[in-house]
């Protein structure tokens, strides 16, 4: 029982957020924290669990929001519509870019995978039916509750927090069975991994696609809730350099991280854009730079590493101290 209090008093914490802090500027801060915990979560599974760092997943991240908009903009379905589809474009892309790009290691992979966003964003930019420079559109008025414009973010969170809830389940799911199991030994050694008969392409490529689909999710999710998507916004390098800062502060390769490096990140870049308008943006970058170095240095492993490592050694410093009173005793 003890083992599940804490998750359940998150967990209760989480879902009255939204009663708890009311103003507009607050509900829109949880939903954005859920959201960006969604899509690096989703990166965690190929880049924290399998070792894999990828720099390009902005590219699944712009096939959900596009397949979104592109529903209604092009067919006047609802941007719902479009999620299934993001999924598989993504998969399909994950698909053909992994098999010769998971063949490369360390900083030969990242630096393809950047190379496969910057392509995808020049060819979305010089594309009409996907609105070249200008970008895609949602509702601008909704027409029934299907087209997820909504004015206040209050729906936004809950729908965030379901999806949220999903991707860990499917997370844990995934670490739990055979293929986490095979994750982790190519992730510390993949020759070792291979040498005891793991098959190390097949497993990166499974946890790019599946990666590749739950970021898609996000995509088509922060799609609907801005309503509006172009090259930057939906391909942009920043978005990709998020999710991986967000998963390797909280703790990469552990089921909660993304959500601790979210919960800390977004805040943090939310309350700088408020305070210092466009000059914020600048501010970021500095950030998130400044944040990679100290992680690097200090704590490669995360918050969450740090914070359990701390909680073993209160504990065995406790058992150690009941031990001797209880050599001690008469």
């Amino acid at each position: 029982m003890r083992r599940f209090l804490w998750p359940t008093i998150v967990l209760v914490l989480v879902i009255a957020y939204p009663l708890l802090f009311t103003t507009p500027f607050q509900q829109r801060l949880g939903a954005l924290i859920l959201l960006y915990a969604i899509i690096a979560s989703a990166w965690n599974i190929v880049g924290g669990y399998a070792g894999q760092v990828s720099v390009g997943h902005v590219v699944f991240f712009g096939c959900g929001a596009y397949a979104a908009m592109g529903a209604y903009a092009h067919f006047a379905l609802s941007p719902l519509v479009g999620i299934p589809a993001g999924i598989v474009v993504s998969v399909l892309i994950a698909a053909v870019v992994g098999v010769p790009t998971l063949r490369l290691s360390g900083h030969y992979f990242s630096m393809a995978t950047i190379a496969v966003s910057e392509l995808v964003r020049l060819i979305v930019t010089n594309v009409d039916y996907l609105g070249a420079a200008v970008g895609l559109s949602g509702p601008t008025v909704p027409r029934n509750v299907f087209d997820m414009s909504f004015t206040s973010a209050l729906p936004y969170y809950y729908l965030f927090l379901a999806t949220l809830l999903i991707t860990l389940g499917i997370t844990w799911w995934m670490t739990s069975s055979r293929m986490g199991f095979y994750l982790r030994a190519i992730r510390d050694s993949e020759r070792a991994a291979r040498s005891l008969g793991a098959p190390a392409s097949r497993i990166k490529l499974y946890a790019f696609m599946l990666s590749a689909g739950l970021t898609s999710v996000g995509g088509s999710l922060y799609a609907m809730m801005f309503g509006f998507i172009d090259p930057e916004s939906g391909l942009g390098i920043l978005i990709s350099v998020k999710m991986l800062i967000m998963a390797a502060l909280g703790g990469a390769g552990l089921l909660f991280g993304p959500l601790i490096g979210a919960a800390i990140l977004v805040p943090l870049e939310e309350i700088s854009n408020n305070l210092l308008g466009g000059k914020g943006a600048g501010l970021t970058f500095v950030v998130y730079g400044a944040i990679i170095v100290l992680l690097a240095r200090f704590q490669p492993g995360g918050i969450l590493t740090l914070l359990n490592r701390l909680w073993a050694r209160r504990r065995t410093s406790r058992s150690s101290v009941t031990a001797e009173g209880a050599s001690h005793a008469p």
